[in-house]
């Protein structure tokens, strides 16, 4: 008897259209007053290793320490072709010639450290890897695989990541998995090195922490290191770095891509039920989680699989109408990159909106604009119908029991059986799509309402006063986000009402490039928009006063943007220059962004700073595009 499992895709299954999203707060777990403990005060553990079966080659972190001595190559570039990650522990460095470059105290914090524990040495060697804690969690590489740019990839894996523990804030309860990103070589490699550049780090360190700041769903960055005489050769040589990050989990669509492609599925049934329970918190949690969010009735009846599949695709929804919001881009969206929690991760060539152009990608290797800003809603369902594919046989079978029999592992669905299968797993796929599509337009929606200043959202604001704002910066090629701050200083209400010769002073400040209308053009369009739409949007929910108007804008629109532009003098400065105040200082202020003002002193350097990268975008710091290479 012939049988099957559903490899290939899905393929008609793949549409859906922009639309909607909550604005809700991630970070800023520590009670304030409390200080945290220290690095080995930090409860640890290790649930992904105990829970999940290791690679046979290396089954235990002895067998790993022995390798390590006695047959490197295990440890080395190679496929995996059983188990779910490698044990293996981070490449030792000489301390001499590393540097805590910076480190986060919103992370810190949330991960339940005491900030004091930068200026301690211990903390220095774990930031680079030179102190592991292998008693209470010996440290991993995880397995992988992915679709990039629609292309099945293979095996991927942890290639430069390596986990060290699980820790848990004291405090709240909340467990971080920890990594460290650039600390070595794994089984997962490649022909790669096992390193990172300090360009790169010093993007993903920022945008973690600015991303958290805009209550994003991202993975965080706790710390960056530095190596004074190491050189990292990508597009050119480079000075290497190590940055110590942290999620929930590091589980991604990838994750299950590998094993449904192998036709492993006790490896996709044992990820998929850990998934769950140590993930999510089991069925129940998952369904409470959604009953907070308002969707609680859509789980009803659900098998646990598909409940784990919806439980994804709302998480994703979310978190990419919040992009979507905030103009945020990030260039390389392949399944190996999706994570199962909705977060934000693995930023390559990222970038925040500058000049509103929905076709922009700040990837210059996206020659198609696969990962534009305009295509970002609809790439992440491709993704998703991935992910249902990988778990289509978990949740379409039409008897669960099936699932353990040893028919089912060794062969799948059965001919016999398989195109009433394929139907019904098309069916629940396209079900889920449409949950998409409304869980997406939902939150697009009150999050674009909410940078509006409205405090009721309509069923016509998406096609209405928020497509006609979008349509009116891309017409007069307004700044993205500086649009939506100064709209909130406009007064349309009273004394000193916005006239057209005041609208100039307000959203033409900057450099629009060539093949825009004439700024008179501009400001008559933009008045007639403000008086016509926006304030008449505004009168139809009594929102009148100028005033609680800006303070409600001013909290959700940010003065501070992790641009494009600002990092590349971030970087220019550290590595160039060995400017180690601009780092920190551009830290603080994407930790703090809707500040109007964070220096008193306006003689100083960092104020100059500050103007500068809270004011017009420089023509040539516009639309910066950035390459994969890090």
């Amino acid at each position: 008897m012939r049988t099957y499992l559903c490899s290939r895709p899905l393929s008609r299954l793949i549409t859906t259209s922009p639309g909607l999203f909550r604005i809700h707060r991630i970070s800023s777990f520590m009670k304030e007053g409390q200080s945290g403990v220290s690095l080995e005060d930090l409860p640890k553990s290790h649930s992904f290793t105990s829970n999940l079966p290791a690679d046979p080659e290396v089954p235990t972190p002895e067998s790993s320490a022995i390798a390590a001595k006695d047959n490197p190559k295990l440890l080395l570039p190679r496929i995996v072709k059983d188990g779910l990650f490698v044990y293996i522990k981070p490449d030792l460095h000489d301390m001499a010639k590393s540097e805590l470059l910076a480190v986060s105290p919103a992370a810190m914090r949330d991960l339940g450290l005491n900030m004091s524990e930068k200026e301690r040495e211990e903390f220095k060697e774990f930031a680079v890897g030179n102190r592991v804690f292998e008693t209470e969690s010996y440290p991993w590489a995880a397995l992988y695989g992915g679709w990039q740019f629609g292309d099945w990839a293979g095996q991927l894996g942890d290639g430069r990541a390596i986990s060290v523990f699980e820790g848990t804030n004291p405090s709240t309860g909340v467990r971080y998995e920890v990594q460290l990103k650039g600390a070595g070589r794994t089984p997962f490699s490649r022909f790669a090195d096992g390193r990172a550049v300090l360009r790169s780090s010093i993007r993903e360190f920022l945008v973690s922490e600015a991303l958290n700041s805009l209550s994003i769903p991202t993975t965080r960055a706790l710390c960056l290191s530095y190596f004074t005489n190491e050189k990292v050769l990508r597009e050119r040589i480079e000075p290497r770095a190590i940055v110590v990050r942290m999620a929930e989990s590091w589980l991604r669509i990838g994750s299950f891509d590998i094993h449904r492609i192998r036709q492993q599925r006790k490896l996709l049934i044992t990820l998929a039920d850990y998934c769950i329970e140590d993930v999510f918190g089991g069925v129940e949690m998952i369904r409470n989680e959604a009953k907070k969010s308002g969707y609680g009735d859509a789980y009803e009846g659900l098998n646990p699989y598909r409940t784990l599949f919806k439980e994804v695709v709302r998480r994703t929804a979310e978190t990419t109408a919040l992009w979507q919001v905030f103009g945020f881009m990030n260039g390389v969206l392949n399944t190996d990159n999706t994570s199962v929690l909705g977060l934000s991760m693995d930023f390559g060539p990222f970038s925040f909106m500058d000049t509103y152009d929905p076709s922009f990608t700040p990837n210059h290797d996206d020659h198609f604009l696969r990962y534009s800003y305009r295509n970002t809603p609809t790439i992440m369902w491709w993704n998703l119908v991935r992910l249902g594919e990988d778990l289509a046989e978990l949740f379409a079978v039409d008897d669960p029991a099936y699932l353990a029999t040893d028919e089912y592992l060794s062969s799948g669905i059965p001919e016999s059986k398989f195109e009433d299968f394929v139907s019904k797993a098309e069916e629940i796929i396209k079900d889920e799509g449409e949950f998409y599509k409304s869980v997406f337009e939902k939150q697009y929606a009150a999050g674009f309402a909410r940078r509006l200043g409205l405090t009721v959202v309509k069923d016509t604001d998406s096609n209405g006063i928020i497509d006609s704002a979008l349509e009116l910066m891309k017409a007069h090629k307004l700044d993205f986000h500086r649009f939506f701050r100064r709209l909130g200083d406009v007064n349309l209400f009273g004394a000193d009402k916005i006239t057209v010769d005041g609208i100039a002073a307000l959203f033409l400040t900057g450099e629009r490039g060539i093949g825009v209308p004439s700024a008179e053009d501009s400001a008559e369009s933009i008045y007639e928009w403000l008086i016509e739409k926006y304030r008449a949007r505004l009168e139809e929910e009594s929102s009148t006063d100028d005033e609680a108007r800006k303070t409600r804008m001013n909290k959700v629109n940010p003065n501070f943007v992790l641009r494009n532009w600002i990092l590349e003098e971030v970087i220019e400065r550290v590595e160039k220059r060995g400017d180690r105040n601009v780092l920190d200082h551009v830290l603080h202020l994407a930790l703090s962004p809707f500040e109007d003002e964070w220096t008193v002193d306006k003689e100083s350097e960092r104020y100059q700073d500050e103007k500068r990268f809270t004011g017009d975008v420089p023509i040539e710091g516009q639309g910066i595009m950035c390459s994969c290479s890090s």
